[in-house]
């Protein structure tokens, strides 16, 4: 059969099979751990393609290893929401550490620049080849990049981007069209022409932030639109319950609020705040696959979630990485994660 002159390779035969590299190989190496009907599919498509397996082969052979580092902040009291990424490249770790991959995490806090520092100080005082980076602090992410650029430390960022800057990939969501979703959402929950409140819970929220770009997708829905509802924001940066329950508290006794948009995990904190004091007549859409906030949307005070695949953002970023060290640079350079929308009704089949 006549060889196939597209996309060729492990990377390329998992594809289309949707497994992973790690399974293609065992089935090139015929070792144990893979089903029939999948095996059966796999050798399908390499007989397809015509392919010579040699790839991993020259991976193993060339008895190198790879160390990548994960530079992402720490789950916390305030949102589960760092433990999915980290299943994520965790689960592709599991795939690929025979292939000599080590993976170093380094951990910072979500409200500490300083922790992120010493981390990222720790990083690049070792030998690494790669690091995954949640970019949470605009500055000393960029300053951490350029750092990496300068020692040839391939980086790839997850969950948000940064503007200007090109790293080996990003992997996420877009944010703009993330936010945008949220209004086009909105229209189905209150009349136009109602007041709508933007809610950001972050201690740090330069220009850059990526909670800031998905309020601005927000708001070009409804200008765009040449919709009537007055668009309002409020932003707290003390994350504690008491002090986001506070700041909250008074904006809703002077204005009035038919729709509230929390920009990040952080929604559950509000229906629990809404089912505490029993608001019933404000509508709720936030983000992310977590138990808190399903358990809010199960009870109907939280009316849309919307989620962005982190595990999956994870799993992407570990393999993304091993496949640019192997194939010699052959990697997507943005890997816009889907936007979903989660309801009481569907979220039993959805994962992250």
């Amino acid at each position: 059969m006549q060889k196939n002159n597209e996309l060729s390779g492990v990377k390329e035969i998992a594809r289309r099979a949707n497994v992973s590299i790690a399974t293609v190989d065992r089935v090139i190496h015929n070792r144990s751990g893979v089903s029939a009907k999948t095996k059966e599919k796999i050798e399908a498509i390499i007989k397809e393609m015509d392919y010579k397996p040699n790839l991993l082969a020259r991976s193993l052979a060339s008895k190198k290893n790879f160390r990548i580092a994960v530079l992402i902040p720490r789950e916390s009291p305030e949102t589960e929401y760092w433990k999915a990424p980290l299943e994520g490249i965790n689960r592709a770790w599991s795939e690929i550490r025979m292939y000599g991959v080590e993976v170093v995490f380094f951990h910072y806090e979500l409200n500490d620049r300083q922790t992120f520092n010493s981390a990222s100080s720790n990083i690049l005082n070792d030998s690494f080849h790669g690091v995954i980076l949640a970019p949470s602090f605009i500055s000393e992410a960029l300053e951490f990049f350029y750092k990496c650029e300068a020692k040839r430390i391939k980086c790839v960022f997850i969950n948000s981007d940064i503007s200007n800057v090109t790293p080996l990939s990003y992997i996420g969501p877009d944010l703009f069209q993330s936010g945008k979703l949220a209004g086009n959402l909105s229209k189905y929950l209150i009349p136009d022409g109602g007041n709508i409140l933007i809610f950001n819970v972050s201690r740090e929220l330069g220009a850059e932030h990526h909670l800031l770009k998905k309020a601005t997708g927000f708001k070009s829905y409804f200008e765009e639109n040449k919709l009537a509802s007055r668009v309002d924001m409020l932003t707290v940066h003390r994350t504690d319950y008491d002090s986001i329950m506070v700041e909250l508290e008074n904006y809703l006794r002077y204005n009035p609020v038919d729709l509230l948009f929390v920009t990040n995990s952080r929604v559950s904190t509000v229906a629990k705040y809404f089912e505490t004091n029993n608001i019933t007549n404000i509508k709720l859409i936030g983000y992310d696959y977590l138990s808190r906030n399903i358990e809010y949307l199960e009870k109907g005070i939280i009316d849309f979630l919307i989620c962005q695949k982190p595990i999956e953002q994870g799993y992407k970023g570990l393999l993304t990485l091993y496949e640019y060290f192997i194939e010699s640079g052959q990697v997507d350079k943005v890997q816009l994660m889907p936007i979903d929308i989660l309801t009481k009704e569907n979220y039993k089949y959805y994962k992250n």
